[in-house]
């Protein structure tokens, strides 16, 4: 005979319907019966808990276990998430008008310390730590950077434009920063927004052994980040003394400014402090965002400040390559509405992993095929084939790609495009094999490739 008092018991019988189940149908499960109101109060202290989700409101409310809504979840994950940030992800996909209102919370600045409060455990610090390459100050500050100038430049801009939803390719971005070129058909706000991003990297690399985590660098990373882009010019590289927003979320930042500055100095002060660089750049892009510090282009400033530790320690950068918009947005949504980190630390790591595998910083450590691509071998076989033997130049690739790419689900289209991009950028006569073309094709096509014309 089954106790309803047993929350193990009423999560069992949720559990037994993938896509919730009513008050109704649940209380048929139980033996000895009980009162609709016991019942209700019960559930409710279960979703309060965390055991379960409460989906609708009324008589069309159902309860869906938190087992049976991660199995809907990693359905459409395109990276990896930890239990914590599954339950993060369950906590922001609720719907807005179900959320609760969330102020900034002071304390969560105050009450982390330097060095003693960590956001990334210390198994995940050293991961990345293998991943990234030993902090060392063998070499000038910035000399791993440097090394990797041209593509971080290019991969670095493009994927932190991409996750403001910036419609630029991969190629588009390439063109855009060595020609000057402007793609066809984008507007100014994104072509701008690119090139401030050349602007600012630039700036932290060549003075990477001047910057540091202080009002100087953050502020004219922000201006950088920020010009021709405000409605008010005065406002790049200026603490904000408005009020600002936040679009789909409950979350209301501070919008007293003698305060939010007194939160953006503490902020940097805590973040000098922090010894580890992961730990220091993972704060960064959680705090800057949640404070909101500038009228606008928070997000950007944090995800470039992150770099600043890793830049300076001469470890690998990261470029955010690969990261789902989608996700990385529900991870911000995490600190905002809940001040909870971890589905923006799964983020960060996937997104530190990917740049390590891109700049083969620890290619001894990295050696798993990508599932991606070994799933759209042949088509990216074919679209390479048909650029290299169509004689396509690196201008008009990126409309003949959209084109091949109609073919691919629309899920995976971004990032098949993003592949086939890579694997021309790649492209020499030691891999042509791979692709099946002759050294004569690859000679005719990279002639017309690398032509600087209009």
């Amino acid at each position: 005979m089954q106790h309803p008092n047993d929350d193990e018991i009423l999560v069992e019988l949720v559990n037994r319907f993938p896509q919730g189940a009513s008050l109704e149908e649940v209380m048929l499960g139980i033996d000895p019966h009980i009162s609709r109101r016991t019942l209700q109060r019960r559930l409710a202290n279960l979703v309060k808990k965390g055991e379960l989700i409460a989906l609708g409101k009324g008589r069309a409310r159902r309860y869906q276990s938190i087992k049976q809504a991660v199995l809907v979840q990693k359905e459409t994950a395109e990276l990896p998430l930890s239990t914590a940030g599954e339950r993060v992800q369950l906590l922001v996909s609720q719907p807005i008008q179900s959320r609760t209102v969330a102020i900034y919370h002071r304390e969560f600045l105050e009450k982390y310390i330097p060095n003693e409060t960590w956001y990334l455990p210390k198994f995940l610090r050293e991961k990345l730590a293998q991943l990234g390459g030993s902090k060392s100050n063998e070499y000038p500050a910035g000399t791993y950077a440097r090394r990797i100038f041209n593509r971080l430049l290019i991969d670095l801009s493009w994927n932190s434009s991409r996750l403001e939803g910036n419609t630029y390719s991969l190629l588009e971005t390439e063109r855009l920063l060595e020609l000057g070129e402007k793609a066809p058909g984008k507007d100014l706000k994104e072509t701008q927004m690119i090139l401030n991003h050349k602007t600012a990297i630039e700036f932290l690399i060549s003075m990477a052994d001047q910057i540091a985590i202080n009002r100087y660098t953050i502020l004219n990373l922000h201006a950088l980040l920020s010009d021709n882009l405000l409605v008010d010019p005065s406002a790049a590289g200026r603490v904000r003394s408005i009020p600002v927003g936040i679009a789909h979320s409950v979350y209301q930042p501070l919008d007293i400014f003698v305060t939010i500055n007194e939160c953006f100095d503490l902020l940097l002060e805590k973040a000098q402090h922090i010894e580890d660089p992961f730990e220091q750049a993972f704060f960064l892009l959680v705090q800057i965002p949640y404070l909101q510090p500038f009228d606008d282009v928070n997000k950007r400033t944090s995800r470039l400040a992150a770099n600043i530790p890793l830049i300076k320690n001469n470890l690998c950068p990261v470029s955010f390559i690969d990261v789902p918009e989608k996700t990385y947005i529900n991870g911000l949504l995490g600190v905002y509405e809940f001040n909870k980190v971890e589905l923006l630390r799964d983020v960060f790591e996937w997104a530190y992993f990917r740049s390590c595998a891109l700049y083969a910083a620890t290619r001894a450590t990295i050696g798993e095929p990508d599932i991606f691509r070994f799933e759209y071998r042949s088509a990216i076989q074919n679209a390479v084939q048909a650029i290299v033997r169509q004689l396509i130049d690196k201008k008009h690739a990126p409309a003949h790609l959209r084109q091949i790419a109609e073919r691919i689900p629309e899920a995976d289209r971004s990032r098949f495009i993003e592949w086939v991009e890579r694997e021309l950028q790649g492209l020499h006569e030691g891999n042509i094999a791979r692709y099946q073309l002759h050294p004569k094709e690859y000679e005719q096509w990279k002639a017309v490739w690398v032509k600087i014309d209009s």
